[in-house]
C-alpha cells in the first residue's frame, strides 16, 4: 500500500506537537525558571518565574507572590514573557492545522492539495513555535549562567540556578520542532 506510512508519521509528530506545547504552556507559568538555595538559611528555597516568586520552606509552606511592575523586571524576563505567550500562542495554531491537513481526519478530504497545505502550514507553525520556545529559555538560561560565574559578585552572596522549568522548556521546543 502506497503511502501507508504517512498516517502514523502525522499521528507520530500530532503526539509530539501536543506534547510539546503542554510542556511549553506549564513551562510559561510555573516558578521554576531560576532557583535560590540560601547557604546561610538552609530551610528555604527561592524559586522565580515569568510571572512570580516563591519561597518554599522546609516545613512545606509554600509562599507565592506576583512580581511587582512588568517594567521592574530583567529584560530577559519581559521578553520571555512575550515570547512565551506566543509560543503557546502559535502551537496551538500549528496544531489545529496540521490537525485539518493528516490524513486520518475528514476535513477537506476531497481537497489534498488543501490538505497537503494546512499540513505544511501546521508544521511551519509549529517550528515557529518552537523557535518562540527555545530562545527565551536559552536567554534566561545564559544569563544564569552569566550571573553565577560573575567575578565581581563575592563568593559569600548566594546565586540563581537552573530551575527545573529551564530543562521542561528546552524539551517543549525540542518536542515542538521535531512534531512540526
Amino acid at each position: 500500500m502506497a503511502g501507508g506510512w504517512r498516517a502514523p508519521a502525522q499521528a507520530g509528530g500530532m503526539v509530539l506537537a501536543l506534547l510539546g506545547w503542554v510542556s511549553s504552556c506549564v513551562t510559561t507559568f510555573v516558578p521554576l525558571w531560576k532557583s535560590l538555595n540560601l547557604d546561610l538559611n538552609e530551610l528555604e528555597v527561592w524559586s522565580m518565574g515569568l510571572w512570580q516568586v516563591c519561597i518554599a520552606q522546609e516545613e512545606g509552606v509554600v509562599e507565592c507572590r506576583p512580581h511587582g511592575s512588568f517594567l521592574a523586571l530583567p529584560p530577559e524576563l519581559r521578553v520571555s514573557r512575550l515570547l512565551m505567550c506566543l509560543s503557546n500562542g502559535l502551537g496551538l495554531l500549528g496544531c489545529g492545522l496540521a490537525a485539518a491537513g493528516m490524513e486520518g481526519w475528514t476535513p477537506c478530504r476531497d481537497r489534498p492539495g488543501l490538505k497537503r497545505r494546512l499540513l505544511l502550514a501546521g508544521g511551519a507553525v509549529l517550528g515557529a513555535a518552537a523557535v518562540a520556545t527555545l530562545a527565551p529559555v536559552s536567554w534566561v538560561a545564559y544569563n544564569t549562567v552569566l550571573d553565577f560565574w560573575d567575578d565581581t559578585v563575592p563568593d559569600i552572596v548566594p546565586r540563581w540556578e537552573f530551575g527545573e522549568a529551564t530543562f521542561l522548556g528546552w524539551f517543549a521546543g525540542a518536542f515542538l520542532a521535531a512534531g512540526g
